[in-house]
């Protein structure tokens, strides 16, 4: 299986509807081929098909053997291209960084460099016994991220 002509075909598919983004792309020693693609607001399954139909039209199945897996990505896991952060504005993440710090909080922007995060917590207060709310902010550079993941929340 050509690498090359399948990610040509694959772009070409891509092309067709721009809200759709490449995560993950693999083709190992045995003919089989793995494509990972998300979407701006989600990916209908419909649109999995349409991928995978327009790559195997390209190619006779009686003279070359391989598999195709189109699919989306696992919500439980973590992010992969700087795109998904965009789709994922304004929900909540959790992201490892290389200190081996953790952050929990609302993804509120994105830039080309990096993500702001933005939670409240509890802390004490400056003077006197009690707690008080506070805001907290931290911007992350993607190259800090260790892994970010969104969290599922069920209202």
């Amino acid at each position: 299986m050509e690498t090359e002509r399948v990610k040509k075909l694959l772009k070409e598919a891509l092309e067709e509807n721009n809200s759709l983004f490449l995560t993950d792309f693999k083709v190992d020693s045995e003919g089989k081929v793995f494509i990972e693609i998300d979407g701006d607001q989600g990916v209908p399954l419909k649109e999995c098909i349409r991928v995978s139909r327009h790559i195997e039209a390209d190619y006779d199945k009686d003279v070359e053997d391989f598999a195709l897996e189109v699919t989306t990505p696992n919500i439980a896991l973590p992010l992969k291209v700087k795109r998904q952060y965009v789709k994922n504005l304004n929900r909540i993440l959790t992201v490892k960084i290389k200190n081996n710090e953790t952050f929990e909080g609302t993804l509120v922007n994105v830039t080309e460099k990096e993500i702001t995060l933005r939670w409240k917590t509890r802390e004490p207060k400056p003077i006197g016994k009690g707690k008080v709310t506070v805001e907290k902010t931290e911007q992350i550079d993607y190259n800090n991220i260790i892994e970010a993941i969104v969290k599922i929340v069920f209202n």
